[in-house]
């Protein structure tokens, strides 16, 4: 009788445990975003060592400069590839568009079930790319940029999220979300070396206090 008991304590204790394990699966992050990984925190260190210090230019700025979303492949064009890049599950019509999926956003840890809820954000925004030396760039030089699947440049996220982001650098804005911060810092001097553009001093200081504690 008593390991008649044992085992059914055993077999429920197990029960409860499959049970707790699967709304784990159903409360966490149901997607995750697939951002090329940034180059390590101490070759980071070493990349914004050697980027220029330059005051921001703004003057001439203008979006239309940077030609973007464009095709890849078929009907679907830059911002339909990082959808289908980093969703799960995602479905698409014969125009490419996201019409089923989820979407997990690494800067505030909100998962998205509709593809309008979701931006591609240019970790270096497009303005600060201007502002950085891009305003000496051809206009193919600032299509690759805008487009650039390779470099951890473009991300699906949050949309109010990457509005309220804008064109802040890393001294005016970062992730909510704590545990992505050392991904984005690394990603942003990766990026900013690899187009040869330039620091702003706060910016500088930013980067070199959130790759300390990287």
């Amino acid at each position: 009788m008593t390991k008649f008991y044992a085992r059914r304590r055993l077999g429920t204790l197990a029960a409860l445990t499959a049970l707790i394990a699967s709304a784990g699966t159903l409360n966490g992050p149901t997607a995750s975003a697939a951002l090329p990984t940034p180059v390590s925190a101490s070759t980071a260190r070493g990349y914004l060592a050697s980027l220029p210090v330059s005051t921001e230019v703004r003057t001439g700025y203008n979006r239309d400069l940077f030609p973007h979303w464009i095709t890849v492949s078929g009907t679907c064009n830059t911002r339909e590839t990082i959808l289908k890049r980093d969703g799960t599950n995602v479905v698409t019509d014969s125009a490419c568009a996201s019409t089923s999926g989820s979407w997990y956003s690494p800067y505030d840890g909100a998962t998205w079930s509709a593809a309008s809820d979701v931006d591609i954000d240019h970790v270096i925004p497009l303005a600060e790319a201007w502002d950085s030396g891009a305003r000496n760039w051809t206009t193919s030089q600032r299509q690759a940029f805008a487009n650039d699947r390779t470099r951890p440049q473009l991300l699906a996220v949050t949309d109010n999220v990457n509005q309220a982001k804008g064109d802040k650098d890393p001294a005016e804005w970062m992730p909510s979300r704590t545990a992505y911060r050392c991904t984005y810092v690394r990603a942003w001097v990766q990026v900013k070396y690899h187009y040869g553009l330039s620091v702003d001093s706060a910016e500088k200081s930013a980067l070199q206090s959130h790759l300390a504690g990287c």
